[in-house]
């Protein structure tokens, strides 16, 4: 248990007005008035959907015995007024619990793709050359050492983020590697860590209901290398000089083309199940062998290189160790099959993923390529007729489903998606059930074909309303493949 004085909680923050003893014990912190219990601070922040100064009342009856927040509660109770409760929340969660981060080396990778391959790249390679326990935060996963733990969102609340550090700090962890989203940089989720290497993948259209302009979207990404000692950057991406002009301290480029890269990559090789290049940087060339198909691959391995380099591991060292790093759950993972054609799922939910494993694929395919794929509801809808269009121009066959519709209507997000097919020579279906997708897909698959399932990649869910089912399509394809169907109503 965890006791604090209120002066040492509020360390750092900027208090406008103080209605509080500062000797006052502090015996845990929370944001959500239903978890909030006897001796705690409530911090009340305003969120999109509601507002924490709401619930201030419900808080203090529950037991808190102060609260943090943007303007004077309507109820008798010791009080403290900041500017921001938000980016308080982040800080005085940060000192609450010891400010963790500053025990290890902390890594943050951002960007709209590969940001999950690439933490578990670096995770890997630090593990297999610095013999150090890594914790790892992230989409699908987060983990300390070898211990799995389950991951809700890309980047935790900062309040469950300094937790799970302070864990990991106490459980011997000397890095951690994490994926930093656009959005938990925006709503200071990650303030007050400084990170020793922040690492930028690629920008391409996502998350536009939020950030309504790819401008704003890249100023949020562009925030971690704000607080990064060294900058990583991904310099054949268009957005790249965002990035380097935020950059607050050290900078290090890596490129599949551009000599005046600090690292880039010769001599690529693309094959069905791997990728090979040089590793090119000042008076060094070394060879190195990716187990995960892909151009893609290319860009993640050289950014899990950069990152090793810069914290001076030997870039043949590195390499050594890359080459025998696996790939991810979800990312071109191929399922098993016995019918002679292959199935991949992939997460795919962006226009640049999809076209990126499109491209993989037709690379290696000796037969059709059978792409799969829907869109998520309460999301930006502009990507959508630009994913169709990429299906038709680049698959051989086409089936539009649903991914996570959430609160939409399912048609409603198909008929977006349809609205960028417009007149093709593709064949193209509609199925908005996805598993009756799925059984349409593995129905028409020959011998040589590949099929794609793309959006869902790592997610063993789907989400219809506001309900979380379960829904794994290794299993589903498992059933398929094993009785015929998809599913007992099918049989």
């Amino acid at each position: 248990m965890i006791y604090l004085k209120l002066s040492r909680v509020l360390e750092k923050i900027n208090v406008r007005e103080m209605h509080a003893d500062p000797e006052l014990e502090i015996k845990g912190v929370d944001s959500d008035s239903r978890k909030i219990g006897p001796g705690e601070l409530f911090v009340a922040v305003r969120g999109y959907e509601n507002d924490g100064h709401k619930f201030i009342v419900p808080a203090v009856n529950a037991g808190a015995v102060c609260v943090v927040c943007e303007e004077p509660p309507q109820c008798e109770t010791p009080y403290v007024i900041v500017e921001n409760s938000r980016l308080a929340m982040a800080l005085l969660a940060g000192n609450f619990y010891g400010n963790p981060s500053e025990r290890m080396c902390m890594i943050g990778v951002t960007g709209t793709n590969g940001k999950t391959t690439v933490t578990n790249l670096i995770k890997q390679i630090l593990e297999k050359t610095l013999e150090a326990k890594v914790g790892l935060i992230g989409t699908n996963k987060n983990m300390i050492g070898e211990l799995e733990l389950e991951a809700d969102h890309t980047t935790p609340d900062s309040l469950e983020l300094q937790k799970l550090l302070k864990r990991m700090a106490d459980e011997g962890c000397t890095h951690v590697v994490m994926e930093v989203s656009s959005h938990a940089l925006y709503l200071d989720r990650v303030a007050g860590i400084r990170y020793k290497i922040g690492v930028f993948t690629n920008l391409t259209e996502d998350h536009l209901d939020f950030h309504k302009t790819m401008e704003e979207y890249a100023r949020a990404k562009a925030k971690l290398f704000e607080i990064s000692d060294v900058s990583i950057v991904n310099i054949d991406d268009q957005y790249a000089g965002i990035m380097l002009e935020a950059a607050s301290g050290e900078r290090y480029t890596y490129s599949t083309s551009r000599n005046d890269a600090d690292l880039t990559a010769k001599s690529i090789k693309l094959e069905q199940s791997s990728v090979s290049f040089c590793a090119l940087t000042t008076g060094r060339l070394e060879k190195v062998k990716l187990h995960i198909p892909g151009m893609f691959s290319i860009y993640n391995g050289l950014a899990a290189l950069s990152t090793a380099v810069c914290l001076g591991v030997d870039l043949g060292t590195a390499s050594d160790a890359l080459n025998q790093c696996s790939g991810v759950k979800g990312r071109a993972e191929i399922v098993p099959c016995d019918r002679g054609y292959t199935v991949l799922i992939d997460y795919a939910h962006t226009p640049d993923a999809l076209e990126n494993i499109l491209n993989t694929v037709k690379g290696f395919a000796n037969g059709r390529v059978i792409l799969l794929f829907g869109c998520g509801g309460d999301r930006e809808k502009t990507k959508r007729p630009l994913m169709g269009s990429i299906a038709v121009s680049k698959a051989d066959y086409v089936i539009i489903t649903s991914d996570n519709p959430r609160t939409e209507e399912p048609m409603d997000i198909i008929n977006n998606i349809l609205e960028g097919i417009g007149e093709t020579d593709t064949p193209y279906d509609v199925i908005e059930n996805r598993r009756e997708a799925i059984g349409r897909a593995l129905e028409i698959a020959r011998p040589g074909d590949v099929v794609i399932l793309a959006g869902k990649g790592h997610e063993t869910y789907q989400i219809i309303g506001r309900q979380k089912n379960h829904f794994d399509e290794r299993e589903i394809v498992a059933d398929y493949l094993k009785i015929g169907c998809v599913s007992t109503n099918d049989c």
